[in-house]
């Protein structure tokens, strides 16, 4: 059942856009801040990469589960 949740299209559904659109900007919002204020290094590459991934996961979680 995984699975077939895990690798199928979820469509949005009612109010889910905006949950979305409220993560990217939240995650926007630490993104600038780690730019400002970490120095340019892999550290710095690897918090992006993962704030990235934490708004995929979170997205995920919305239209897998809801």
């Amino acid at each position: 059942m995984a699975i077939e949740n895990n690798f199928s299209y979820h469509p949005p559904k009612v109010g889910q856009s905006e949950k979305y659109q409220q993560i990217r900007e939240k995650a926007k919002e630490f993104a600038y801040l780690i730019d400002e204020l970490a120095p340019s290094s892999r550290e710095k590459s690897l918090a992006m990469t993962n704030l990235e991934q934490s708004v995929f996961w979170a997205n995920a979680a919305i239209a897998r589960n809801e």
